[in-house]
């Protein structure tokens, strides 16, 4: 009996040492690496896409737009026939232009070559090479119609509630009712050039282009001659129209057709209606209006009366 629980006792004596060395081992000992169970989460997370302390994102570059071409200087030509059987010619300057009002020999003649204008009866070699196109002035000074104004100088007075074409200084033109809203309180006025009432107005023929009397004397007195006008689109754009045969309201609505927002009527009767039209700046000039009296190159020698020019670059 006695020899059994000695036995025991060994046992036991034996059992606390070996716990009390393992919690020792268990106190003492540096951390082990997490099992391999315990490191999958962060594998996990990090394969979902959660970022490392050192990861870097480099974005993809973008391609760079390719810069937009330029718009060129050009002349678009379009023929109307009105619902009368009238042929009107009508063309559009778009693109990098600009405008010059010319002094003609006779009119307004010396009045404005006293005062100094630079631009005269020809047009000049250096303008030459960058001339698009061409067309006529207005009516004669003496008719009333409006006033004049060129490079500054005042030749006749310019007159309230009268159509307006407005050029800058740098040879942009625009049409307006002169005292009404015309000119634009920021806008220098260079030169100008009157003639009449507005013929389209808000896009519309006015009421006064179905009357042929109000808009010049004729050569025999009819209401079907040559007659021109100027307008200009939303974009403000000038549209010139001509024709050989025609009445105030068939110009109104050949321009209203093309866009024009505003128009006013220019010269009448077959010697004065004219447009001349080049392929390139500086190139050949071509009569536009479908019997045109006058050469294509008639302004390139001189003329008796005020016209425009169309130039290339702004």
């Amino acid at each position: 009996m006695l020899l059994g629980m000695r036995s025991v006792a060994v046992v036991l004596r034996g059992c606390a040492v070996l716990i009390a060395a393992g919690a020792a081992a268990a106190c003492t000992a540096s951390p082990a690496a997490l099992p391999l169970a315990a490191a999958k989460p962060a594998a996990t997370a990090s394969a979902a896409g959660t970022h490392s302390p050192s990861a870097t994102l480099t974005p993809a570059s973008a391609p760079k737009p390719k810069p937009k071409p330029k718009p060129k200087p050009r002349v678009s030509i379009f023929r109307v026939h009105t619902a009368d059987g009238a042929a009107v010619t009508v063309a559009v300057f778009r693109g990098p232009v600009r405008f010059v009002l010319h002094n003609g020999s006779q009119d307004p003649g010396w009045a404005a070559s006293v005062k100094g204008v630079r631009y005269g009866p020809a047009v000049g070699s250096a303008e030459r090479r960058h001339l698009l196109a061409a067309f006529n002035g207005g009516f004669r000074l003496a008719a009333g119609a409006g006033g004049y104004e060129q490079e500054g100088h005042v030749v006749s007075p310019l007159l309230s509630g009268y159509a307006s074409l407005i050029i800058d200084r740098s040879g942009r033109a625009r049409i307006g009712l002169w005292g009404y809203g015309a000119p634009a309180r920021d806008k220098a006025v260079y030169s100008v050039r009157q003639n009449l009432r507005l013929l389209v107005e808000h896009g519309r023929p006015t009421l006064a282009a179905a009357d042929p009397s109000v808009w010049g004397a004729t050569l025999g007195g009819g209401a079907y001659v040559a007659r021109s006008a100027v307008g200009e689109d939303a974009a403000g754009d000038l549209l010139y129209a001509g024709s050989m045969f025609a009445v105030p309201e068939d110009l109104a609505a050949a321009l209203a057709r093309h866009g024009a927002r505003i128009a006013m009527e220019l010269d009448i009767n077959p010697a004065w209606v004219q447009l001349d039209v080049a392929s390139r700046p500086g190139g050949p000039l071509h009569a536009k209006v479908q019997g045109q009296v006058r050469p294509a190159d008639q302004f390139l020698w001189g003329w008796t009366r005020d016209y425009f020019t169309v130039l290339a670059g702004s």
